[in-house]
């Protein structure tokens, strides 16, 4: 569930992380990435043998994990958690003590956004996107394209599949046409299951908050269990919920 923060969450809707992923859910942290970012994690691609084209992204109804939202040209790193109960789910970074705290996550059809703590940041709405499910979000996650199977080099390393999934705007037929990439996402999933997340690259519009526009969410554990969603009491009021895209 990408996912996305008051301006940018029309966009992050449309490329689904978290998205967040967001992608959250989860929660909040992948080409159109910068090379430093890239190396920042190293991969190699692996030799292992497989099917010509995987099973794309899905994320599950249910499950939990944990792991860290990175932000590199910030140079900060925050503890995140990413869950999913009944297909609602919900990605947190950070916290109170921390200098970047959010929530984004899917709740009974709605995509919210809020952003506690960014740098310079001093607005704090709950940003609500309604029509928008687990459904929706693992539709998008089929039309992604495989990028290859790799190895995220870590302790354990983690053999997962590359998909990129992308907003370009406006539609057009190949050729040369003007079009912007708006949003892209790195996605990197289990080889054996393509419900296990173990990192998202965000990159464009939907990360606006960040000079450089690109995020990570970095998992060290996915289970496939129960987790727990909560909506903020902020945006269950509805007091000072915005609909994204409006001032």
């Amino acid at each position: 569930m990408s996912w996305t923060r008051t301006r940018r969450a029309a966009a992050s809707a449309a490329l689904v992380g978290a998205i967040a992923i967001v992608s959250t859910m989860l929660s909040p942290a992948h080409a159109g990435t910068r090379t430093g970012v890239a190396r920042s994690f190293a991969t190699v691609t692996a030799k292992r043998p497989g099917p010509p084209t995987p099973r794309p992204p899905r994320l599950p109804r249910d499950f939990r994990g944990k792991g860290k939202w990175v932000v590199r040209d910030l140079g900060i790193t925050v503890p995140f958690t990413w869950e999913g109960r009944d297909g609602d789910s919900q990605m947190i970074a950070g916290g109170p003590q921390y200098p970047i705290w959010f929530t984004n996550l899917i709740h009974h059809g709605t995509l919210y956004t809020l952003t506690y703590k960014w740098p310079g940041l001093t607005e704090h709405p709950c940003s609500r996107i309604p029509g928008f499910d687990l459904d929706q979000l693992n539709q998008a996650f089929r039309g992604a394209r495989f990028v290859g199977r790799e190895i995220l080099q870590r302790n354990p390393n983690r053999y997962v599949n590359h998909w990129r999934v992308g907003v370009v705007l406006p539609e057009r037929p190949p050729g040369n046409h003007l079009r912007f990439p708006l949003a892209l996402g790195d996605i990197y999933v289990d080889q054996k299951d393509p419900g296990t997340f173990w990192q998202v690259l965000q990159f464009g519009v939907q990360n606006l908050y960040d000079p450089q526009l690109d995020e990570w969410l970095v998992m060290d554990t996915f289970a496939h269990k129960p987790g727990t969603v909560r909506l903020p009491p902020r945006c269950a009021s509805g007091s000072d919920a915005v609909l994204a895209g409006r001032p």
